[in-house]
């Protein structure tokens, strides 16, 4: 065994402790910023991005409907107000979104808040207006306006407090779990050699590995572009875990793990993924993937449905209609069903 193998394994049994969530270290939910049973700010950010962008297209596709709804007249200055305001949430939406600091575009939206809501007091004293439907609207924007003060307070003080979580989830999260009936220590070897990995990774095309600890990865991204990037191993625990992250200047920058822990009841071994990267084309790639229909986390449980065939049988197996696209012959496939060679 090799000096660098004998630090990498000592390293990584002194820091086992950290590696179980493999943000910790980087972006500091180890240092009391950041509860697990406290609400997440970000997600509340989110969700609120969300709901700009929704509250914005309804504005700009349907005025009429719109208007009615909270009370106010259907005339042309209100139609040309709120297509304008449509505009405006759309843009805070995304900002939220995708922008590196969610806590500035969320105090833009209590900017736009107090707008809707002198908007909506100069409507009530309309001869035109429904006044209860207009109150009912001012109740509901004054109910969200607290909502964003209070979440973009929360985020201003993570971010004075230097936490990092608001860091920590710019990029994807994902963690997910599999069982498959082989010992940890197969399955471990197994995932160890980084060139296995393509063959049930649908989105990567190859890894090199450089040294024991370097390697070099081949992706595929959206519109046929390709991604590349170095990776170096933190922790190597034979049959335990696996955790590495992204070097240099990544097209793709990651961090994440694989942990093996025996079953109960001598069913195999239960595999946990947990992987955290910034998507090609940054936050706005990331809205833009969800909305097509990109969404990372299938994507993995797939990887490792296709992990498990491939341990437990030696092969992926692709059915018909994945391998032909709409509509086609009831005949046999010109091409192979089986892809990928035995273990």
């Amino acid at each position: 065994m090799t000096t660098a193998t004998q630090d990498l394994r000592t390293t990584g049994r002194r820091h086992a402790d950290q590696v179980d969530d493999p943000y910790t270290e980087e972006f500091g939910r180890g240092n009391g910023s950041y509860s697990p049973n406290r609400p997440d700010p970000v997600r509340t950010a989110r969700g609120l991005g969300w709901f700009s962008i929704g509250l914005g297209l309804a504005e700009i596709a349907a005025p009429r409907r719109v208007a009615r709804l909270i009370g106010i007249e259907d005339d042309d200055t209100n139609r040309n107000l709120l297509f304008a305001f449509g505009i405006r949430e759309i843009a805070s939406g995304i900002g939220i979104l995708t922008q590196d600091e969610p806590r500035i575009p969320v105090w833009s939206r209590v900017g736009g808040d107090l707008m809707d809501l002198a908007f909506l007091g100069r409507a009530l004293g309309s001869e035109g207006a429904d006044r209860s439907r207009v109150g009912i609207a001012t109740a509901a924007v004054l109910g969200v306006t607290a909502l964003d003060v209070l979440t973009g307070q929360q985020l201003s003080r993570q971010a004075q407090g230097g936490g990092g979580r608001v860091k920590a989830i710019h990029g994807i999260n994902i963690r997910r779990d599999i069982t498959v009936g082989l010992p940890p220590e197969e399955v471990y070897r197994f995932w160890r050699d980084f060139t296995n990995l393509p063959r049930f990774m649908e989105h990567l095309e190859a890894v090199r590995v450089d040294s024991e600890t370097r390697s070099h990865w081949t992706a595929r991204a959206p519109a046929g572009a390709t991604v590349e990037w170095d990776a170096e191993i933190i922790t190597d625990q034979p049959a335990e875990l696996i955790s590495w992250r992204s070097v240099d200047d990544a097209d793709v920058p990651n961090t994440g793990s694989v942990r093996f822990a025996a079953a109960p009841g001598g069913r195999g071994t239960e595999i946990r993924v947990e992987l955290r990267y910034d998507p090609p084309g940054g936050k706005l790639g990331t809205l833009v993937a969800k909305l097509f229909g990109e969404e990372p986390g299938q994507q993995v449980d797939g990887d490792l449905r296709r992990l498990k065939q491939v341990l437990e049988t030696g092969d992926v197996m692709r059915s018909d209609a994945s391998i032909h696209r709409g509509m086609h012959p009831a005949q046999p496939s010109d091409k192979p069903e089986i892809t990928g060679a035995g273990r």
